[in-house]
């Protein structure tokens, strides 16, 4: 935890911040070890992490290299926070209303909000992290076999998630939720494929689908993310065609990265293809994005970011193509950035397979 809070402060430093505060779960973890309610502060001397009096016995068990703070919840979790920083320029990751502001400001402190600093230095994953990162893939890979033993004619989208899930959840693998999203995974069968971010639904797998599997789960805290499609019965050749794009696309952009190459160039090589073979405007997402403690994180790999990519940066590479109404489809891996020859994660097959 001392490295981690060194390279964040290293950070801060630069930019003229004494102090970083943090309330995002995942930010709190980074420095602490600790994921629940609470807040946590470092400086170059130590880190402090204040938490309510029902948080204090894990917190001591859990935390690693931090000074524990009990508190009341709500509002003197605030004002303990504030206690902590007077006088001193401190940067924040997030501020949940205007009294929380308020709050800093009578402490006399100067802060400004913005996650970038924490972004920053989460981008470059250590050891640790990389290990986390590879086991979980790992289990991914093993969840994707258990998926094309398990998806078949007349099941439902919603059947094959609760079969995932709870294997998932056998497998050690924790949910991941976003905002946008009101389920964990995204299983797309036929034309609800063609929406890349597809809600499972009640529709049933036909002869003839092509089905999205898009798995992201958290296993050892960090999230691991890679996608298949699969074929059931008959393909048609345009589909398999359409396959065989994505999948190329997908190879050029992985054989692309490497560490002093742009976000933007692993985008152009995906999409290059795409569009060469006439699919362009049904390609439309960003080619991937950082994984680690959350689903999406920088960096972002698309066409407007010059971005460097640096070693030990993890992101996904991921084109795909959507026909409207008709199939979509995705192949997607978790890659990690080094000088030459990039790590990928996730290994199933990427061969189209017919079920």
């Amino acid at each position: 935890m001392n490295s981690r809070r060194f390279k964040l402060m290293s950070i801060a430093q630069s930019r003229g911040f004494d102090v970083l505060g943090t309330f995002l779960p995942e930010n709190i973890f980074y420095l602490t070890n600790f994921w629940g309610e609470a807040i946590a502060i470092c400086d170059c001397d130590k880190t402090k992490l204040i938490v309510p009096k029902l948080e204090a016995s894990r917190a001591e068990r859990d935390s690693d290299d931090c000074e524990i703070i009990s508190s009341e919840r709500g509002s003197p979790l605030i004002k303990t926070f504030a206690e902590n920083i007077r006088r001193q320029k401190i940067c924040v990751d997030y501020v949940d209303n205007p009294s929380q502001a308020a709050v800093f400001k009578r402490a006399g402190s100067r802060f400004i909000v913005d996650a970038d600093i924490l972004y920053q230095g989460r981008m470059i994953k250590d050891q640790a992290e990389i290990s986390a990162l590879s086991k979980g893939a790992k289990i991914l890979d093993d969840l994707y076999g258990f998926v094309s033993t398990e998806i078949r004619k007349g099941q439902t989208e919603e059947a094959l998630q609760a079969k995932i899930v709870f294997e998932a959840m056998q497998m050690g693998a924790k949910a991941v939720y976003t905002r946008s999203t009101l389920n964990p995974i995204i299983i797309a069968g036929g034309p609800n494929a063609a929406f890349p971010h597809s809600q499972v639904s009640t529709r049933k797998f036909v002869d003839g689908d092509l089905v999205v599997v898009d798995l992201t789960f958290r296993f050892f805290y960090y999230v691991v993310d890679a996608t298949r499609t699969f074929a059931l019965g008959k393909v048609k050749s345009e589909e398999r065609e359409a396959y065989e794009i994505v999948r190329s696309s997908q190879q050029h952009g992985i054989k692309s990265i490497r560490e002093g190459v742009t976000c933007e160039q692993v985008d152009y090589k995906c999409r290059q293809l795409i569009n060469n073979h006439g699919y362009g405007e049904e390609f439309i997402h960003s080619t991937g994005h950082g994984i680690g403690l959350e689903v999406h994180e920088p960096p972002w790999l698309r066409n407007t970011n010059q971005q460097i990519l640096r070693k030990n940066m993890v992101v996904t590479v991921e084109p795909g193509i959507y026909r409207s109404g008709k199939f979509g489809i995705r192949i997607e891996d978790s890659i990690i950035v080094n000088r030459g020859k990039p790590q990928v994660l996730t290994t199933f097959t990427k061969d189209l397979l017919v079920l």
